[in-house]
C-alpha cells in the first residue's frame, strides 16, 4: 500500500485552521475552492466532485476537536482501499501545520492521487491565509 505524506505550513492561527478543516461539509467553500466544484452531503458522508470530473463518496470516520484531525474513507471508484487523515498542529502563534496523509491501493493510483493532493495542498494554502483577518494575504494581497 503506498502512502502519500504531504505536510503544509499555513500562516494562520491553529483554531481558525481547524475551523476550516473539520467543516467537511463545505469543503469546496472554506478549504479548497475551485477544486473540490460540489458536495452533497449524506449520513456521515459527502458526495465530493472535482473540477477533473473525479466523484467521490468520502466517509467521514472520525472528527477529533482535542486532536485536530479529521479522519476519512473513499468508497467505491478506482482504489480498492483509500483512508485519509488531515490534522493540524500549531506551529508558533499564528502558524501552524497541515499534515495530510492518504493510504491507496492499489499502488498504481499513486502518482494520480499525488497530483490531486499537491495541488489541493496550495489551494488549501492560499484560501486559509487569504481567510486570515488583516493578514499579508487578505482579500488577496
Amino acid at each position: 500500500m503506498a502512502s502519500i505524506y504531504k505536510q503544509i505550513d499555513i500562516q494562520a492561527p491553529a483554531q481558525q485552521v481547524w475551523e476550516a478543516v473539520r467543516d467537511w461539509e463545505v469543503v469546496h467553500e472554506r478549504l479548497v475552492p475551485g477544486f473540490v466544484v460540489d458536495v452533497k452531503l449524506e449520513p456521515k458522508a459527502r458526495i465530493v466532485t472535482f473540477a477533473n470530473g473525479v466523484v467521490a463518496r468520502e466517509i467521514i470516520l472520525a472528527v477529533d476537536d482535542a486532536a485536530h484531525r479529521l479522519a476519512y474513507s473513499a468508497v467505491g471508484g478506482r482504489a480498492a482501499h483509500h483512508n485519509a487523515s488531515v490534522q493540524v498542529f500549531q506551529t508558533a502563534p499564528g502558524s501552524c501545520q497541515i499534515v495530510w496523509i492518504t493510504d491507496v491501493l492499489p499502488d498504481a493510483l499513486t502518482p494520480a492521487i499525488n497530483t490531486m493532493v499537491e495541488e489541493a495542498s496550495a489551494i488549501m494554502k492560499r484560501t486559509l491565509e487569504r481567510a486570515v483577518p488583516g493578514g499579508s494575504n487578505a482579500q488577496g494581497r
